[in-house]
C-alpha cells in the first residue's frame, strides 16, 4: 500500500520492540519514517527513514507523531523535556500507542491542548509481529476527528476500533491486558496439570488452543522452553498493577486479577525480561520439586 503522491510523514517517538515494528510497517507502507529513540544507534539499527536527535526535531515536520514509550516518567521526558515534543510548535497530530495508564493520558491531555496539539490514545492488542504484517487491533481513544486524522497511519497497522473518547482506549487496553494475563496464566496451569496426569504436551496444547487460538504465538514457550520476549513479563506485571488501580477506583471486584498478578509478579521476579510465556516456569518447577507436598501447592509455594 503506497501512499504517494501523498506521501505522509510520521515521526515516530521510540523504538523499542512495538515502535520498531509500528516504523517497519510504515516504511514498508510508503510513510515516510523520522525516529527518535532515547539511545539513538537503536534507532540507527533500523535502518529506516530518518534519526532525530531530539523529539522536537523529530515532530517539527510531522503530520502524525507516534509515542510507543515504556512508561509515564519516558513518556513526560519525551513529550515536555527541554527539546521535547511539544516545543516544536502547534498544530501536530499526537498519537500516543504506550501502555503507560489512564492518569498519564489525562496529564498529558492538558499539556498537548495547551500547546495547540491535540492528541488520541491508541494503544496495540498484538505483538511486534501482528503489527509488522499489519493484522493487530488498534484501540482508539478521543475526538471523532482527531482519530479520522490518524486513521490512515493506524490502519496500516491492522484494525482501528474507536471506543469512546480520550481515555477510553487505555482503560480498554488494560481490561485486554488483565484477560490475556488470565489467559496465558490458566494455559501454563493446565498444561503443565495435563502433562501430569500422562497427557501427550502436543495434545494439551492442542485443546487449549481450541479454546484460545492466540496461544499458539507462545507455543515454543509452553512447549520448548524458549521464552524469547514478545511481551516482557515485568511489563506485564507494570500493566497489572495500571489495571488494578484504575479496578479500584470503582471498588471493582477483581480476586482473579488480583490473584494474576501476584502469579505474574512471581515469575517476573524470577525471569523479568522473558516473555510472558514463562509464567509456565513456576509451575514446571513446582512438578519437578522431589517434595510431593510442592507439586501440589503451586507454583508460588
Amino acid at each position: 500500500m503506497q501512499h504517494t503522491p501523498a506521501t505522509r510523514r510520521v515521526a515516530i517517538l521510540g523504538t523499542g520492540k512495538m515502535g520498531s515494528a509500528i516504523a517497519s510497517r510504515l516504511s514498508e507502507a510508503g510513510f515516510q519514517v523520522v525516529l527518535w529513540n532515547r539511545t539513538r544507534s537503536r534507532a540507527e539499527a533500523l535502518g529506516l527513514g530518518t534519526v532525530a536527535d531530539t523529539p522536537s526535531d523529530a515532530v517539527r515536520d510531522a503530520d502524525i507523531v507516534i509515542s510507543s514509550l515504556t512508561g509515564p516518567e519516558a513518556i513526560r521526558a519525551a513529550y515536555l523535556g527541554r527539546e521535547g515534543a511539544l516545543t516544536a510548535g502547534a498544530g501536530k497530530h499526537f498519537v500516543e500507542m504506550s501502555t503507560a495508564g489512564t492518569d498519564l493520558v489525562s496529564e498529558l491531555a492538558a499539556h498537548v491542548t495547551a500547546a495547540g496539539d491535540t492528541l488520541i490514545d491508541a494503544p496495540i492488542l498484538g505483538a511486534p509481529p501482528l503489527v509488522r504484517a499489519g493484522e493487530a487491533a488498534i484501540l482508539t481513544g478521543g475526538a471523532d476527528d482527531d482519530v479520522a486524522t490518524a486513521g490512515p497511519v493506524l490502519s496500516t497497522l491492522g484494525t482501528v476500533r474507536h471506543v469512546g473518547p480520550l481515555g477510553s482506549a487505555a482503560r480498554l487496553k488494560l481490561v485486554a491486558n488483565s484477560m490475556l494475563a488470565d489467559v496465558v496464566l490458566a494455559a501454563a496451569e493446565l498444561q503443565v496439570a495435563g502433562e501430569g496426569a500422562g497427557l501427550d504436551p502436543e495434545e494439551v496444547f492442542w485443546v487449549l488452543m481450541r479454546f484460545v487460538p492466540a496461544l499458539e504465538a507462545r507455543r515454543p514457550g509452553y512447549l520448548e522452553g524458549r521464552h524469547a520476549p514478545q511481551f516482557a513479563l515485568r511489563d506485564l506485571r507494570k500493566d497489572l498493577d495500571f489495571a488494578l488501580a484504575l479496578f479500584g477506583k470503582s471498588s471493582s471486584s477483581t480476586p482473579l486479577t488480583r490473584s494474576s498478578r501476584d502469579l505474574v509478579a512471581a515469575a517476573a521476579d524470577m525471569t523479568p525480561d522473558l516473555d510472558i510465556s514463562a509464567v509456565v516456569l513456576p509451575y514446571r518447577q513446582a512438578a519437578a520439586a522431589p517434595d510431593p507436598d510442592a507439586t501440589t501447592a503451586g507454583p508460588l509455594a
